[in-house]
């Protein structure tokens, strides 16, 4: 999207931006980080000039990629806390994160080492994903659910942490997992 201070962008220019961010990720996702950005474009259905235009270098679009999935993610915790009680929404939270770190590792790892941790995006990502956490772990305290020394990273980090542990795990296994985790964030 565009940068804070910039014109917002035409609807078909928007458009573009959007198929190449779901094209690139898609991409990404199955063959890895060196995926030709021609191939993208073409993929795209865009030029490579508005391709270019969009995401001058390769770090850019690895940025824009990372991004919406982290936007996606913390989304979905805001959608949870509005839709859910205090526990059930961290439940849910917790499971949709530690699914998102199983399927999206590969993705994941080839953003993160792409993108400079002291980035505006890894900053403006970090953030988001705290806030969306500490909302869902301060509703589930304020119903005194949720142990009053957790903190919304700690929840993140023991999201990501399960993730990775279960990653090649049965879903029992993972399930069991996440229970543990659960019991120990309980009031």
């Amino acid at each position: 999207m565009p940068e804070v201070g910039e014109r917002p962008m035409r609807a078909d220019a928007r458009r573009n931006y959007e198929r190449i961010v779901a094209t690139a990720k898609d991409l990404f996702t199955a063959h890895g980080a060196d995926v030709p950005l021609d191939d993208v474009a073409k993929k795209a259905g865009v030029g490579a000039g508005t391709l270019y235009r969009h995401f001058p270098t390769r770090e850019k679009l690895f940025e824009a990629v990372y991004r919406d999935e982290i936007t996606v993610l913390a989304d979905r915790a805001f959608v949870l806390h509005d839709e859910l009680p205090p526990w059930e929404a961290l439940k849910a939270w917790l499971l949709a994160q530690v699914t998102w770190v199983v399927e999206r590792h590969k993705l994941a790892t080839i953003l993160k080492e792409s993108i400079d941790s002291g980035s505006e995006t890894f900053q403006y990502c970090q953030k988001r994903l705290r806030e969306a956490t500490g909302v869902l772990v301060e509703a589930a305290q304020e119903a005194g659910l949720v142990r009053p020394d957790v903190v919304g990273a700690d929840v993140l980090r023991l999201g990501h942490g399960a993730g990775m542990a279960v990653r090649n795990c049965s879903p029992d296994d993972g399930k069991r997992v996440l229970n543990v985790i659960l019991d120990g964030l309980r009031a």
